[in-house]
């Protein structure tokens, strides 16, 4: 497939009666992901999203609030738009299974297949799940309860209209070997044929009496039934390009579908009941189904009654969007299970935002502020360390960004990103550019310095645009750049150099605050900013203590908690020669240590670099400034230098 061709991606359409959780935002974040990025490399996209609102449990939920169930509906709707607001998705669409319009593409539908003889009438007696809404045969209950939900079911015989899938079974087999990434990932493609080669596939019932369910889509045969509600939203991929999007129709255009993103639990309804449904229509079969796995919570399944159930509202008040988006598709490789948990949050958005990419924007642009005047410089000629970084940057841009996210590798796609992000850090320390400011014969090899740390920082928004939108707006508004993402920046390949010097930068506040954890209190976001080149707020550390006396026990030496810790901000104290007061990262906090390290140290020499604290040490007060533990150097009378790590190592790993 060509840049030029229109992309088409969806969603499921989730179920009305539904609280929107983590699994509804990870499927529906994944796409967007995938729309933002196509948009930038420059195909037409349409992403459509939207809600499954026919079928028995509805019908239940607005008898029980005694309200008729359009109205309940319409109360319910909402709850996700409004949830997708918030998550900034930029669905092209969002379709409502109770629209007109819908309804009736779907009878015309189910009335060429009754036309065909695809659809016939039978009775039939089974085991019928309410909550599922699907009958299961003998074979498939155990004990009285559903396959699928352990609900209870109950045996029901009745008059139906089945669709004749099951002749479709050879020619579906056939399909699916035919064509390899038709469902992806590979263990979920194995699961469809393993079922299609050692089961039959029977007819589907399609449709459902008046006199137990009245909410559906009334069949245009016989009005003394509806449809099954699965008919009914699958229907949805085809019907939406009907009359949603702005130039009507887009069938044309859009179907086949590029991409259906399912979760595993649904995998079967669109492998099998969508693809015969397709065949049977004589319609294209999407090009790939993918099905992702689920999330559990500290190791546990969601549920309602263990009340472990993640609200995404509630994550993106905590931790704000952007850091749950980055979470949500760096932490578990996509297409398999993953587990949610307040501490991998934490770490993740404190170590790779705030101290990875935060840091090296705030260091960036204090240092041109302080240095050029807010301008971005012209840069001098470049060495082997600027050719490295430069090289890592562009083709993160033009190679491995596409090649993983093509292949819905979200975690490998940021891993590689991250990788350039570590890369510059590690590029500012080893340059050292404050240390090169002290002295007008470097002001060349300042400049070239700081040029290659914003325009990494220009690139590395543009490779974390799709998942980090805002913050990727942010990046460019902060080096001077109009953000322009709805622009096919990634059509060409991408060049260095795209950032001019003499830019304007505006710094701004941090690009990711640290959230602080207090035991027992649920995490917040730090309201506080702090003005140091850094994306974190205070911690502390304090001076060196008295010598010790000249032997301690093993005992006595095991009370001691030494911790690396990452130099977020320092600044000296005001009135003393020798204070530095620091701000630090020990991982799963923050904290503030005044260290008399000033003699040997200027502060913008201090940030990023992972130090040794000792981390248990009784806060005390040096000039009035608390300090909450102690950074290790070494000397004498006078400090000679500092105990750090030479390989990264996560701050708050224990030394020994």
């Amino acid at each position: 497939m060509t840049e030029a061709n229109p992309f088409y991606l969806t969603t499921p359409i989730y179920y009305v009666n539904d609280v929107p959780h983590i699994g509804h935002a990870y499927t529906t974040i994944a796409a967007d992901v995938l729309a933002r990025y196509w948009r930038l490399r420059g195909r037409e996209v349409f992403f459509l999203t939207g809600l499954d609102e026919h079928g028995q449990k509805v019908q239940q939920a607005a008898d029980k609030a005694g309200v008729d169930p359009q109205v309940h509906c319409d109360k319910l709707a909402p709850q996700f738009q409004t949830l997708w607001q918030r998550l900034n998705i930029s669905n092209d669409a969002f379709i409502r299974t109770t629209d007109p319009e819908h309804k009736s593409i779907v009878q015309r539908y189910l009335q060429d297949l009754y036309d065909k003889k695809l659809i016939y009438k039978d009775s039939y007696t089974g085991w019928y799940c309410t909550f599922d809404e699907r009958f299961w045969t003998e074979k498939d209950v155990e004990s009285g309860l559903c396959p699928d939900c352990k609900r209870p079911v109950e045996q029901l015989s009745e008059h139906n209209y089945f669709f004749k899938m099951g002749q479709y079974q050879n020619q579906l087999l056939d399909h699916i070997k035919q064509h390899p990434s038709f469902i992806r990932p590979e263990s979920r493609r194995n699961e469809v044929l393993g079922f299609l080669q050692t089961q039959k596939l029977g007819d589907l019932s399609i449709s459902r009496p008046k006199s137990r369910l009245s909410w559906g889509i009334e069949l245009p045969f016989d009005n003394n039934y509806v449809t099954y509600v699965w008919f009914d939203a699958l229907v949805n991929y085809m019907s939406a390009l009907e009359y949603l999007p702005r130039e009507k129709p887009a069938s044309h255009r859009f179907w086949p579908a590029n991409v259906h993103l399912v979760g595993k639990d649904i995998l079967t309804t669109h492998a099998v009941y969508w693809s015969t449904m397709l065949m049977a229509l004589n319609l294209p079969l999407p090009e790939t189904i993918f099905a992702h796995g689920w999330w559990t919570v500290d190791g546990e399944k969601m549920s309602k009654s263990r009340g472990n159930v993640v609200d995404p509202n509630k994550m993106v008040g905590a931790y704000g969007v952007d850091a749950f988006r980055y979470f949500l598709l760096r932490e578990v490789p996509f297409g398999q299970d993953g587990d949610f948990s307040q501490s991998a949050m934490l770490t993740r958005v404190n170590s790779d935002l705030a101290n990875g990419l935060g840091n090296l924007l705030s260091r960036t642009l204090t240092l041109i502020e302080r240095t050029q005047g807010g301008a971005v410089p012209v840069p001098g000629e470049i060495g082997t360390a600027e050719q490295e970084l430069q090289q890592a940057a562009v083709t993160l841009l033009n190679e491995a960004l596409s090649h993983h996210l093509e292949q819905l590798e979200f975690n490998r796609s940021l891993e590689a990103t991250w990788q350039v992000v570590q890369l510059a850090n590690q590029y500012v320390d080893k340059t050292a550019p404050w240390a090169l400011a002290k002295d007008e014969r470097n002001a060349v090899q300042l400049r070239t310095v700081l040029y290659t740390m914003a325009e990494t920082l220009r690139c590395l928004s543009l490779a974390t645009y799709p998942v980090i939108p805002k913050s990727a707006q942010l990046i460019c508004s902060q080096l001077g750049i109009a953000a322009e993402f709805t622009r096919p920046l990634l059509r060409d390949k991408v060049e260095w150099g795209g950032l001019k010097p003499g830019t304007i930068i505006h710094k701004g506040p941090s690009l990711f605050p640290r959230i602080e954890s207090k035991p027992g209190a649920r995490p917040v976001t730090e309201s506080s900013v702090p003005s140091q080149p850094t994306a974190a707020a205070p911690t502390s550390i304090a001076a060196p203590a008295p010598p010790a006396s000249p032997q301690i026990t093993i005992d006595e030496f095991m009370k001691i908690q030494l911790r690396t810790a990452k130099v977020l901000s320092a600044e000296r104290v005001p009135k003393s020669e020798k204070l530095i007061k620091l701000q630090v990262s020990l991982g799963t906090e923050q904290r503030q240590i005044v260290a008399g390290i000033g003699k040997k140290y200027e502060p913008d020499a201090l940030i990023g670099k992972t130090i040794v604290v000792v981390a248990n040490l009784k806060p005390a007060k040096l000039m009035g400034i608390e300090s909450q533990g102690m950074v290790l150097a070494a000397g004498d009378a006078d400090v000679r230098g500092l105990v750090t790590i030479l390989e990264e190592v996560d701050p708050g790993t224990k030394v020994k």
